[in-house]
């Protein structure tokens, strides 16, 4: 059976933690296959990282071409024994299914796939356009294997996007609530205070970095970044640690050293911010405190997809199965969509988060059932 429900069960059956496949991408091979696509399994490397499967499937070769697009890799089970089925059992009770990936997200892909298969039956197999899935198994880790080597890859084979969905579970708390239509960006980096290690008995002869980082974080914390935009709430900047590794208490450290995270907006783009912050941190420092910040790599930019004819169809589709409007959102973590917002406009509309990556994730069968209409919605809208 290639209805949602099975197929969601059958990749949760794949304990596909990060970076491991375990068959799920074998699965949607098979199905995608036999339906008529053109599949295609790629393999990414990277000096220090584990080799990741990849997967891209299409059928019909000329536009509009709407893509789906998706990661079968997810987090660790945790605690197996905490759960209340199988983490990877795909075990359906009382109208859920549960395991890991369920919500997060094998059942959206499942959803799209049982959708497109329903679209093609009903006009003879051939699409008026072209469909493709865009599906990568390295996603909830270092994201460097994956859809943006993936997408690189498509584009050199001469293709191109119209659109595309992306299946992350978006919706808040009722399956129709809302549609991601941006990200946030994300920079993290490290500030570094020097200072010189003494005996805390002869303080005039050391120098204690712990009150000067203290004083620049609260200084780096409190200013704002930015009032937030037209389409995104304000950009934040958080702390996230403090540490000296000191483990002795009658020694001044000679170092300290401030770990934290920015989500900004669309009025910045990473250079701008680190310039900002460094500015604000040269000034907070003075000429007497030696700081500096270790910025980390990171290719997770701000994007947004405007409304327009795109999110307007999405929209109806929602409203029709769901019956309800869906909010347009741009709250929330990264997600691939930053990557695919380079090459079409994008969005992304699942299932509900609620339980992704705790123990028991679970998704109700009517949530699977109903997304599947949604995006059959989509596609008929789409190629109308």
């Amino acid at each position: 059976m290639n209805d949602a429900v099975s197929i969601t069960r059958d990749l949760v059956r794949c304990p596909s933690v990060t970076p491991a496949d375990a068959g799920a991408l074998g699965v949607l091979e098979n199905i995608l296959k036999s339906a008529g696509f053109e599949v295609h399994r790629v393999t990414f490397s990277e000096p220090g990282t584990a080799d990741i499967d990849n997967l891209y499937a299409r059928i019909g070769g000329r536009a509009p071409h709407l893509s789906f697009a998706g990661h079968t890799d997810v987090v660790p089970a945790g605690d197996e024994a905490a759960w209340t089925h199988g983490a990877f059992s795909g075990d359906i009770k009382d109208g859920f299914l549960y395991g890991r990936g369920a919500v997060d997200m094998k059942g959206g892909i499942a959803c799209s796939v049982a959708a497109v298969l329903e679209y093609l039956a009903h006009v003879g197999g051939k699409p008026k356009g072209s469909i493709s899935f865009l599906i990568t198994g390295d996603e909830e880790a270092i994201s460097v294997n994956g859809t943006v080597k993936l997408l690189q890859w498509v584009a050199a084979r001469g293709e191109t996007f119209d659109h595309c969905v992306l299946g992350e579970p978006s919706n808040v708390e009722t399956l129709g609530d809302c549609i991601k239509v941006g990200r946030r960006g994300s920079l993290s980096g490290t500030l570094y205070v020097d200072g010189v290690q003494g005996h805390v008995a002869y303080p005039h002869r050391a120098a204690n970095p712990v009150p000067d980082i203290a004083g620049l974080v609260v200084a780096l914390s409190q200013e704002p970044l930015d009032h937030g935009s037209a389409q995104f709430q304000a950009s934040n900047l958080e702390f996230t640690s403090i540490d000296v590794g000191n483990t002795a208490s009658n020694v001044i450290p000679a170092q300290a050293r401030a770990k934290f995270n920015i989500r900004f907006n669309d009025l910045h783009t990473q250079d701008s911010l680190r310039t900002l912050v460094e500015q604000r941190m040269t000034k907070a420092a003075g000429n007497r405190v030696r700081a500096r910040i270790v910025w980390e790599y990171c290719n997770a930019n701000v994007f947004v997809t405007k409304p327009g004819a795109f999110t307007d169809l999405a929209v109806a589709a929602i409203e029709e199965v769901a019956g309800r409007k869906p909010e347009l959102s741009t709250s929330g973590g990264t997600s691939d969509a930053r990557f695919i917002s380079s090459y079409c406009p994008v969005i992304e509309f699942g299932l509900v988060g609620q339980t992704m990556h705790q123990v028991d994730e679970r998704t109700p069968v009517s949530d699977l059932e109903q997304l599947t209409k949604i995006y059959r919605g989509i596609l008929d809208r789409y190629f109308a």
